[in-house]
């Protein structure tokens, strides 16, 4: 649902739209909308938005935003997403309050996913 002054929408650029594509789709079950050759959205996914054609990345070393994911069993979404070709840049580690880890997905962009339980 739409919300006044309520995030709705994120983009992120992407070196291979393809393999980003097939990344979230076998790892998340996310489904795609193209919209050209450089344009591909993802509708439903807790935030909508979209990935672009273009030679750069979102790290949180660089400066970017950290989207992150819940998990009910962290152990199989880490496996999942190495698995479908995610890089795991931070192992789980917990945290008051649960544990998570990073990884990047084909195209660079790195993202989290936590769950509230210990490993």
């Amino acid at each position: 649902m739409d919300e006044h002054k309520k995030l709705n929408y994120v983009e992120f650029a992407a070196t291979d739209l393809a393999a980003t594509k097939a990344f979230f789709s076998a790892a998340f079950n996310w489904q795609f909308v193209d919209y050209g050759e450089d344009y591909t959205a993802f509708l439903n996914e807790g935030l909508d938005g979209g990935f672009y054609k273009a030679d750069m990345a979102s790290e949180t070393k660089n400066g970017g935003a950290l989207l992150v994911f819940y998990s009910k069993d962290i152990v199989s979404t880490l496996e999942e997403v190495q698995h479908h070709g995610g890089e795991i840049i931070q192992d789980i580690f917990e945290f008051p309050g649960g544990c998570r880890f990073h990884f990047k997905e084909p195209s660079g962009n790195e993202f989290a996913v936590w769950s509230e339980q210990r490993v």
